[in-house]
């Protein structure tokens, strides 16, 4: 809720700034924080929003610090979200007990199973509460995209094909591609949706590829092929490219020689992502001034 809004710290970064703020989430039912680069564009006029999904165990902290995003943003103008990763401090039994499930790991679904569901709506406080609570904060175009990491990458994607039209592109960095079909997502989904296996396939990419027909989302993917991850078969890159195929969707999915799935390779290709989605939120970027 925006009358709850509290602003935790303001810091200098590449002439812009990075803040981070914290508020109380009706959707979620707890205090939630969320970091924010304006860039110096913001001190003037509307910007276009990106925002960014972090992965498990992750909290707000983790893109904003790590990633080196700050100096692509500025020079493209566009401002950057990052959301925490679950709710917090909701006390539900057994939402510590594990890095890959509780806190830490909402997996951006709604959860409709006891106890979970609750607090634990990700996907609606990401598309509708925080969504709503940027754009009526920050001096913000109407131009928004979405990118992520790892089961945040596994979120962007589902929160663009789930939404046709609300985000101009979606990027991800080592996504989550397949949740129905790999341990990590059958874990979540199991424990946030139930056993009703059906129900899983609202939130997984490559049936969601299958069902959409909205615009074009540029969807663009970079995976490391020494990722732990990706060879243990938690991220099944090939999926979401092969359903990408079979629906005619564009997509430039990329796998990079020698990298893993840290933030060394997100800071890698940070540049190009934002460059990526600043291409196709240019129509606001010109109306505002700027190349």
């Amino acid at each position: 809720m925006a009358d709850t809004l509290k602003k935790l710290s303001s810091t200098k970064c590449f002439s812009g700034f990075v803040e981070k703020y914290s508020h109380t989430s009706a959707c979620l039912g707890c205090d939630m924080k969320f970091a924010v680069y304006l860039p110096p564009q913001a001190a003037s006029m509307k910007c276009p929003v990106i925002f960014f999904l972090s992965g498990l165990t992750c909290t707000e902290e983790n893109f904003i610090t790590k990633a080196g995003a700050q100096s692509s943003a500025a020079k493209h103008g566009v401002i950057l979200v990052a959301p925490d990763t679950s709710p917090r401090g909701c006390n539900i039994p057994g939402d510590k007990d594990s890095w890959d499930f509780g806190e830490g790991a909402g997996f951006y679904v709604d959860a409709t199973a006891d106890p979970w569901k609750k607090n634990y709506r990700m996907y609606s406080y990401i598309t509708e509460e925080l969504f709503n609570l940027v754009k009526a904060t920050f001096p913000c175009t109407d131009s928004v995209s979405i990118t992520g990491h790892s089961m945040g990458g596994h979120g962007a994607l589902v929160c663009a094909l789930r939404n046709p039209g609300k985000y101009k592109s979606v990027s991800a960095f080592a996504p989550i591609c397949n949740p129905i079909n790999c341990p990590w997502g059958k874990k979540a989904f199991t424990g946030y949706l139930g056993t009703d296996e059906s129900a899983w396939k609202a939130y997984d990419s490559c049936e969601l590829v299958q069902q959409y027909s909205g615009p074009d989302l540029h969807i663009l993917v970079d995976q490391g092929d020494e990722d732990g991850f990706y060879s243990q078969k938690q991220l099944l890159t090939e999926n979401l490219q092969e359903a990408c195929k079979r629906k005619g969707m564009d997509a430039c999915i990329r796998i990079q020689p020698g990298y893993d799935h840290s933030y060394y390779f997100i800071s890698t290709f940070i540049d190009a992502h934002i460059s990526h989605h600043a291409e196709h939120l240019k129509e606001r970027l010109a109306q505002g001034g700027l190349a």
